[in-house]
């Protein structure tokens, strides 16, 4: 798989250990973005206009890293699920309730996936998204 099919492609099925080097790159970037940001060094727009744009290489990974699950791509729904939940105001709630529906859920969302997509072995063979994942090629050596 090349570095264009990782971050752009929705086809086809990643391995666990491109999916971590993702969420590290994702990790410094952000980090890099808001720190940038925060000490004024770039526009908070457009950092925030950073993030946007790196929706879709994190979508496309995660949606490749369900594929070698043998889940489908709607599964990633549940993280839009917990943000939403994550940010909501539940203050018209009585107090367990807004502990359960803003924290607890989305807590139990967010690591359910975490342990799904990050430590259990995808499918093997083939599976109804494609062949056995291909690790992802980050330098390509010339043939001399």
């Amino acid at each position: 798989m090349t570095l264009q099919q990782w971050c752009f492609s929705f086809r086809g099925r990643l391995r666990r250990r491109d999916f971590w080097i993702w969420q590290v790159v994702w990790i410094l970037l952000l980090t890099l973005l808001f720190s940038l940001a925060g000490n004024g060094l770039m526009d908070m727009q457009l950092a925030a206009f950073c993030v946007v744009a790196l929706l879709w290489p994190v979508s496309a990974v995660l949606v490749k890293r369900l594929h070698d699950r043998n889940k489908g791509g709607q599964w990633a729904l549940l993280l839009i699920l917990a943000w939403m939940l994550m940010a909501g105001s539940w203050s018209m709630l009585p107090g367990d309730a807004q502990w359960l529906l803003g924290r607890f859920i989305p807590t139990l969302i967010l690591v359910s996936m975490m342990v799904e997509l990050g430590f259990f072995r995808g499918t093997d063979g083939d599976n109804r998204y494609g062949k056995t994942a291909q690790y992802v090629v980050f330098l390509r050596r010339g043939t001399a």
